[in-house]
């Protein structure tokens, strides 16, 4: 016999291999059972972040925000320019009632100013919750303009989530528009 100390344990790739995916699936199972929801409350609070004052709004250092106004609406850089829409604000505003609600998005101001209004969006897979402050006001010379902030909870960054979203949201309030100058009437299905 020899005098050698024995070797300490070294697991197979295999047993690696099946640690990780074991590990993966119990995460993953109390991830389901839990819920995302709670999940991210846990996380990062809240998933209704308040509202925005849009005259002293302040962007984000990182990028899980994005911002769309219409000319002159807002101080601040913004990612896309929105029109001044040829539409009165609180018709404006319950046409983004529409659209939010064909995204499945979740109404959270308390509705007291119709023209304002707070949404919270949640993505598909994982359920990411993100914060959408929506301001509509008058120009004065029949036209609306529209003020438009989504900001991620979690993250340092969206993968561009909620620029797509305003684009998306821009687009449903065009197209909305453009059914109305030729009389239609909107429904919830042709605004996504």
């Amino acid at each position: 016999m020899s005098n050698r100390p024995p070797l300490p344990f070294l697991p197979s790739r295999r047993s690696l291999l099946f640690g990780v995916l074991g590990v993966t699936a119990v995460a993953a199972a109390g991830f389901a059972l839990v819920g995302p929801r709670r999940i991210w409350k846990w996380a990062g609070g809240p998933a209704d972040q308040g509202p925005v004052d849009f005259a002293t709004l302040t962007r984000r250092a990182v990028p899980n925000d994005a911002l769309a106004c219409s000319p002159g609406a807002c101080s601040q850089r913004t990612d896309f320019d929105l029109p001044a829409f040829q539409t009165p604000p609180d018709v404006l505003m319950r046409r983004l009632d529409d659209i939010a609600a064909s995204m499945a998005a979740e109404r959270v101001d308390e509705g007291l100013d119709p023209l304002y209004r707070r949404y919270v969006f949640r993505s598909r897979v994982l359920g990411f919750p993100d914060t959408l402050n929506a301001r509509a006001s008058s120009t004065g010379d029949g036209e609306t303009a529209l003020r438009l902030y989504s900001r991620s909870l979690l993250g340092k960054g969206d993968f561009g989530a909620n620029l797509r979203r305003l684009r998306q949201i821009a687009d449903g309030l065009e197209r909305a528009a453009s059914r109305e100058e030729r009389g239609e009437t909107p429904t919830a299905a042709r605004l996504r």
